[in-house]
């Protein structure tokens, strides 16, 4: 790219201060300069406040750049990442880099950030003492807990809890050692740090306030952390999040004014007319600042200066923190340390997790904890921000500003008395009036469009129904919703991916801490949504969780399919389709015996007894029990049957003994719960008697081997299967087949069949997980045999023996 006639600007930091300015330039003047970044990282631009997601498994790097290489070449901006300045002559006007690129400039803005603080103990040079401030450290991190067991995080800030849970849910033993009394001490008071800490220890932290530690012990590599009261603690990894400090030592070095950061006036310029200063790397008006919030704020101010635009400048920023720690949801802002002429208006519910403390003074609030319900920060944010006099909604204020008046009867009031400059998005410093005014300006009209052009809930997507209802409200009729994976239901905006994905990176274990963690807006839960995380936790964590019957069906709950007259129908499993005289006379003994009006054989080879009657099913489940026979599932969203065909043993032209490989997937699959229904079959030549092509998996044996097919079905829409490839023995068979099913007992969603499944990802993407690398396919089948340990336990024995016996008792007549 060649240098132009134009003024030349060079940027010293490619992080998000950085490129906000220039973001926020290039709206103002976007042919104005010749812009140069220089960066240490050699990375692009990524949202350094989403490293939290990545340890904890929940994002990647590619989800959290903010500008792409495409963005810079755009904007015709040079980007030489990895090669940091290291020099500046402020009278010539030239920089030099790391890699002796000596480049003059018109103006300097240095975005050089923070560094976090090192505790000089002794042992802090140990290897396996780390900080967490950037993707170097992450990597760091994952790695350490792929070789180690033990890992201390010195500090229980909001950084440090943040490394605490990513590195437990790398399966790391963590204990956090904190200084102070109470947790996040700057960020709440010591009520909602006592709850932190309590909820945390819950998940399995350790937690020990007041550690004051005294030295890091170890031979070349770090093995425990001594305490000043005598305490140690073993480590294979200490992770130092103590806090940060402005990172000046480049500015100080040549001679700008500096005091704890890089001193600026309120227009970001520092003691050189020519050089500029931006984010936590700056020291204005006394006050250095380590959120994201004042950044924003900064930046276009710096971008206004720039462009020669008039502006009223930086006055500083009121700040806010939302804690990102998995499923603990943490608001403060203001001022909550109370005294003289202060009052608190306090709400705990111990039962639901919650906390809310105002502070008030003279009729205005200063400062606002939340602990478990978050949702009216930016409300209460704003009012602090405004100094509004809150007089008239005291009373009420602590319960949200859903009970102001007409704020339940209409959904879009809340959002709509919202002032221009209200925060929608922290995460990208994005406004109300920002929003609105790219809906109108550019004709947006989706969540997708406002993504796109904002940055608006595309991070850490807490905000998303704010938005929603803003874009609501902005557009009326004109709104279209998202195209993209709709929530689960009305109670939570998190589609069925993303709440399968946060159950296992946040360890949730159990449907209230589902519900608490993500957010849910109703406390017990729809008739949508229980049903499909009770599948979800049950899938995710087998032997660990308890399946609850509440959240199932009736068919599943009574482990029988209820029929329009309000009895019951009973199919015994009969394996790959055969049966024996025995279990036929137990058949036609529990027929007489009950008085069983209907037996027909069904489609799936088996027998089905119709008109079974409540309170007798326990009875009839135990004398088929007596004889052998197993539930056939025929009522739950798991496997049904694997039909076959006589094969080798009989037909003439059979390839394959294809009734001895059903009966053996059959004894090996049964038992296991599915997102939907789940029916195989084995045809013994390519003429297809078992009708396996249309089935969810189908084995058609031929001379050769055995050709095998995914994602077919009957029904109203009859799909053929697709071919997913060839094996040569029964073995590879059952391996693809395990293999298989567990990859759509994991990623598919509740109620969704194979078949959509498999259009929804593709038949490609399945190909590759199941193909590509023997040692994933052989991780799913030994994740589903883990599963089946826990599963195959006939539920009608154990309701015959008295299990759930509640169930099927009549209801008592009241006289």
């Amino acid at each position: 790219m060649a240098h132009s006639d134009k003024p030349r600007l060079i940027i010293v930091g490619n992080g998000m201060a950085g490129m906000r300015t220039l973001e926020e330039l290039l709206k103002r003047a976007p042919d104005m300069y010749d812009i140069t970044v220089f960066g240490q990282e050699p990375r692009l631009n990524y949202n350094r406040i989403m490293l939290s997601p990545i340890l904890a498994g929940e994002k990647s790097y590619a989800d959290i750049i903010l500008n792409d290489w495409d963005w810079y070449e755009a904007n015709n901006i040079r980007l030489h990442a990895g090669d940091p300045i290291v020099g500046i002559d402020l009278k010539a006007r030239i920089v030099t880099s790391a890699a002796g690129r000596r480049l003059v400039y018109d103006k300097l803005l240095f975005a050089t950030g923070s560094e976090p603080i090192i505790i000089p103990v002794p042992g802090h040079r140990l290897k396996g003492v780390i900080t967490f401030r950037d993707m170097k450290d992450v990597e760091t991190m994952i790695d350490a807990s792929k070789r180690h067991q033990r890992a201390v995080v010195i500090g229980g800030g909001l950084l440090g809890l943040e490394a605490a849970y990513g590195l437990s849910t790398l399966g790391m033993q963590v204990t956090v050692l904190h200084l102070a009394p109470h947790l996040m001490e700057r960020q709440l008071d010591s009520a909602a740090g006592t709850l932190l800490k309590h909820e945390l220890e819950r998940r399995g932290l350790e937690i020990i306030t007041g550690a004051d530690t005294a030295e890091i012990v170890g031979t070349g590599q770090v093995e425990a952390v001594r305490l000043k009261d005598g305490r140690s603690v073993d480590a294979d990894l200490v992770v130092m999040a103590v806090g940060i400090k402005p990172n000046v030592w480049l500015a100080r070095s040549h001679g700008l004014a500096t005091g704890r950061g890089i001193q600026v006036d309120d227009h970001m310029v520092t003691s050189n007319p020519n050089v500029l200063a931006i984010g936590e790397c700056v020291e204005h008006r006394g006050l250095c600042y380590g959120l994201v919030a004042p950044i924003w704020d900064m930046a276009k101010v710096a971008a206004d200066h720039l462009a020669g635009q008039d502006n009223s400048g930086y006055v500083g920023s009121t700040t806010s923190t939302k804690l990102k720690v998995t499923g603990v949801d943490l608001f403060s802002a203001g001022d909550f340390s109370g005294g003289d002429g202060t009052e608190d208006i306090v709400f705990r519910d111990a039962a639901r997790g919650i906390y809310k403390r105002l502070v008030l003074r003279e009729n205005r609030l200063i400062g606002a904890v939340l602990y478990g319900d978050t949702g009216d920060g930016p409300w209460y944010f704003q009012m602090i921000k405004d100094g509004t006099d809150v007089a008239d909604v005291r009373a009420t204020m602590i319960f949200g500003q859903g009970f102001e008046e007409g704020a339940l009867t209409d959904p879009f009031k809340a959002v709509a008395d919202l002032p221009a400059d209200a925060e929608i998005c922290g995460c990208n410093g994005v406004c109300k009036g920002d929003i609105v005014a790219a809906i109108n300006d550019k004709g947006l009209t989706s969540l997708a469009d406002v993504r796109a052009h904002t940055k608006a809930s595309s991070s850490c997507g807490s905000c998303t129904g704010l938005v929603e209802k803003l874009i609501g409200h902005t557009l009326g009729a004109e709104f279209v919703a998202d195209t993209g994976p709709k929530p689960l239901c009305g109670c939570t905006h998190l589609n069925h991916g993303e709440v399968r994905r946060l159950i296992i990176a946040r360890e949730l274990k159990d449907i209230p801490s589902t519900f608490q963690a993500l957010e849910w807006t109703t406390p017990d839960g729809c008739h949508t949504c229980r049903p499909a995380v009770n599948y979800y936790l049950l899938c995710a964590w087998p032997g660990d969780y308890v399946d609850d019957a509440r959240s199932r069906f009736i068919n599943e709950r009574v482990h029988a399919n209820i029929q329009k007259d309000g009895t019951y129908s009973v199919v015994p499993r009969m394996w790959g389709g055969v049966t024996s005289a025995q279990e036929l006379r137990a058949i036609a003994d529990v027929v007489d015996k009950f008085g069983i009006p209907t037996v027909k054989v069904t489609g799936g080879q088996r027998i089905d007894l119709l008109g079974v009657k409540k309170d007798d099913l326990t009875a009839v489940w135990a004398d088929l029990g007596a004889a052998g026979m197993v539930s056939g599932h025929a009522y739950g969203k798991s496997l049904r049957t694997v039909k076959t065909c006589v094969g080798t043993d009989w037909c003439r032209f059979g390839t394959q003994d294809s009734t001895g490989l059903g009966v053996t997937l059959e004894r090996a699959t049964w038992g296991s719960w599915m997102p939907h229904k789940f029916k195989m079959a084995v045809s013994g030549c390519p003429r297809n008697c078992a009708e396996a092509t249309i089935k969810d998996f189908g084995i058609v044996c031929v001379d050769s081997g055995y050709e095998l097919h995914i994602g077919g079905n009957g029904g109203i829409h009859v799909r053929a299967t697709d071919f997913l490839c060839k094996v040569e023995t029964e073995a590879e068979a059952i391996e693809y087949c395990m293999a298989f099913i567990q990859l759509y007992r994991e990623e598919a969603w509740y109620l969704e069949r194979t078949a959509p499944w498999i259009e929804r990802v593709g038949l490609d993407y399945v190909q590759h997980r199941l193909m590509d690398s023997e040692e994933r396919r052989l991780a799913l089948r030994d994740r589903f045999l883990l599963s089946q340990k826990d599963s195959q336990s006939d539920p009608w024995a154990e309701r015959a023996h008295g299990k759930d016996a509640h169930e099927y008792q009549p209801l008592e007549t009241i006289g």
